[in-house]
């Protein structure tokens, strides 16, 4: 690291330009593979990273477009491997191909319990607060979602559906919308399905927190949820350009991306963590 840990939060915010927040993972979010990582001749690939510290000077995995790409960018002599998915950058490291992956916990914790042979360090690499993206002058519909997500905070309906994706043993059932809710027009949301437990694909449908906490606010504000599944770096151009509302993605809030579209309150708290091979 150039400093610490959290001296680098500053610097790589400052250098970041455009870029969608949050990090995501695949549906099926364990790569293809589970068996130890192993060097082409079959031997074991040792690990060299034990603290954030130990990142300077080494290859990094993480997703394109994601908070960890960005924080990856400012660790010192590190070389950056930027993958279109998160497993792809878990492959790469049970593979030797990276030193060691930053991710989001909540994503990284499905990762490691599906692969044996990697863990996640204790010390946390950065924390962050997820946030609703929307068009920056679009005030009256910020309000309305402000308003119903200190709503369903208030009255336990946010906790109850983190509930369901989150803890020991999460049933994964979804928030089931109220059909008494008179409704008006549609509110389009753009998000990445690939970053469980907030949005990823099951059966073919996109689930998750964010889905669900999107289905509360629109019982409250009367409107008939639609979901746009997009790239990461095509959320904040969307909901720019009015083909979506609302970016919903585990999406961070920036200095930068606050040039580019306006942020509700944060409805979730995430850390960025290292994950490396035993």
């Amino acid at each position: 690291m150039k400093n610490t840990t959290k001296g680098i939060i500053s610097a790589c915010i400052a250098a970041a330009v455009l870029i969608i927040a949050g990090c995501g993972q695949s549906s099926s979010p364990a790569p293809a593979s589970t068996a130890s990582a192993q060097s082409e001749g079959g031997s074991a690939i040792p690990n060299t990273v034990f603290s954030a510290d130990d990142l300077a000077g080494k290859v990094i995995g993480t997703q394109i477009g994601t908070t960890g790409w960005i924080f990856a960018g400012d660790v010192e002599n590190a070389e950056v491997e930027a993958y279109n998915k998160a497993a792809d950058a878990i492959q790469a490291l049970k593979q030797g191909k990276v030193d060691a992956v930053i991710i989001d916990s909540e994503p990284a914790k499905v990762f490691v319990d599906k692969n044996t042979d990697l863990t996640i360090l204790s010390d946390p690499f950065v924390e962050e607060e997820y946030s609703i993206a929307y068009k920056i002058g679009n005030d009256e519909l910020g309000k309305k979602i402000d308003d119903a997500l200190m709503a369903i905070k208030a009255d336990g309906t946010l906790d109850t559906i983190v509930s369901h994706w989150i803890g020991d043993d999460p049933d994964h059932v979804s928030y089931t919308p109220d059909s008494s809710v008179a409704r008006s027009g549609k509110l389009i949301m753009a998000t990445n399905a690939e970053f469980p437990p907030y949005e990823s694909m099951e059966s073919g449908e996109i689930v998750g927190i964010d889905v669900d906490m999107m289905r509360a606010v629109c019982d409250r504000i009367g409107m008939e949820l639609e979901i746009e599944n997009m790239q990461f770096d095509s959320i904040i151009a969307a909901v720019n350009s009015g083909k979506a509302d609302v970016g919903v993605a585990g999406m961070s809030v920036t200095p930068e991306r606050q040039k580019n579209v306006s942020f509700t309150q944060g409805y979730a708290t995430s850390t960025q963590v290292i994950v490396v091979r035993k």
